[in-house]
């Protein structure tokens, strides 16, 4: 599927490019090959790097994000804003998902719901022809949540070790005026002419 998709791509790529009188390009294909490539979300830093370090391709990042700017408006990439990162994916394949977003990191976990895709495909839209949804839901994820309970634990715990420290000052000052008026009541008091 995965070949086919690629094809599939490389097509669109090659009647777009001849339609519009464009030169194809290695560079065009070499960035559409990684980025099909590349399972999930990428920075163009990361694409970037795919292309230098592994296809051993290297493209100015003006290059990449001027092709990335192509692919976006055939459709053969999409691009996400997550909490103050812009990352890119390819979608010609996968135009409905939804994506989990933690507030506290930034992880983004990619997920797939028939509900939500039923409700949407359901949805009748007045004027409008639904192509595809990108869905964001924003949370704390399981790992951020399992340190938010240990810390939360960790202040409980150093509380009651403030409240008990503090209890203990206390007993501790009740037993020297103790011990103090016990000295005082042994030995009168002495007056000095």
């Amino acid at each position: 599927m995965k070949e086919t998709v690629k094809t599939t791509v490389k097509n669109v790529l090659t009647a777009y490019l001849e339609q519009n009188g464009l030169r194809k390009t290695p560079e065009r294909f070499a960035i559409l090959d990684a980025v099909y490539a590349i399972s999930g979300h990428f920075t163009l830093d990361e694409l970037g790097e795919k292309l230098n370090n592994e296809e051993r391709f290297p493209v100015s990042r003006a290059t990449l994000y001027n092709t990335l700017r192509l692919f976006m408006e055939l459709r053969l990439v999409t691009r996400h804003r997550f909490q103050g990162s812009t990352k890119y994916e390819a979608c010609y394949d996968n135009n409905s998902h939804s994506h989990q977003i933690c507030t506290v990191c930034g992880s983004v976990t990619e997920i797939k719901s028939l509900q939500v895709k039923e409700a949407i495909g359901n949805m009748h839209l007045k004027r409008f022809r639904k192509d595809g949804f990108t869905l964001y839901i924003y949370g704390v994820c399981a790992n951020c949540q399992a340190k938010q309970r240990r810390r939360k634990t960790a202040g409980a715990k150093s509380k009651e070790q403030a409240v008990k420290a503090k209890e203990q000052a206390v007993k501790a000052k009740e037993q020297t005026a103790k011990t103090k008026e016990q000295t005082n009541r042994q030995s009168p008091n002495k007056k000095t002419k």
